[in-house]
């Protein structure tokens, strides 16, 4: 007999997605809505076809329980990994600058021929990277515990 998982089974336990298509990309976009990197935390590998982040994510999926029970938001540090990557693209991004911080709006799927298209992680002030891929296949998995936001606020996109 089997059951269905229940959010609160997750627990404390990090996140490990893969997106393969354009739905599941939509969750591992809402994840890192918001995420922060330094511009030195991007990395191309041209050799394995890989373009990786290391980002400082919100804890989307705790926000509400950590709301009821009177906790502080948190953020923990993700990789988000796009593999198959065949070139890579920028806009608005000095990568010269080291002390740039860049924030992640949302993260989209631009499909192009056969499985071919365009992973486009839109950022903060006008800033956009994008990765031509072979095929759609997107990872984030947390590499950290959780800890306290510094501002212990959530943004505010009321604006």
């Amino acid at each position: 007999m089997t059951e269905d998982a229940r959010f609160e089974d997750g627990g404390e336990r990090p996140l490990n997605l893969g997106a393969l298509d354009a739905e599941d990309l939509g969750v591992i976009a809402a994840l890192v809505q918001d995420a922060v990197l330094p511009v030195t935390e991007i990395r191309w590998q041209a050799a394995h076809r890989r373009l990786g982040l290391l980002v400082n994510r919100i804890r989307w999926e705790d926000v509400e329980p950590a709301k009821r029970q009177g906790r502080p938001v948190e953020r923990v540090q993700s990789l988000l990994v796009i593999d198959n990557v065949l070139g890579v693209a920028s806009q608005g991004v000095d990568r010269a600058d080291k002390d740039l911080v860049l924030q992640i709006l949302t993260v989209t799927w631009e499909p192009g021929e056969d499985a071919e298209g365009h992973v486009v992680l839109t950022l903060a002030g006008d800033g956009a990277l994008r990765a031509r891929v072979e095929a759609l296949d997107v990872g984030l998995r947390d590499v950290t515990r959780p800890y306290v936001a510094p501002s212990g606020k959530l943004p505010d996109h009321s604006l």
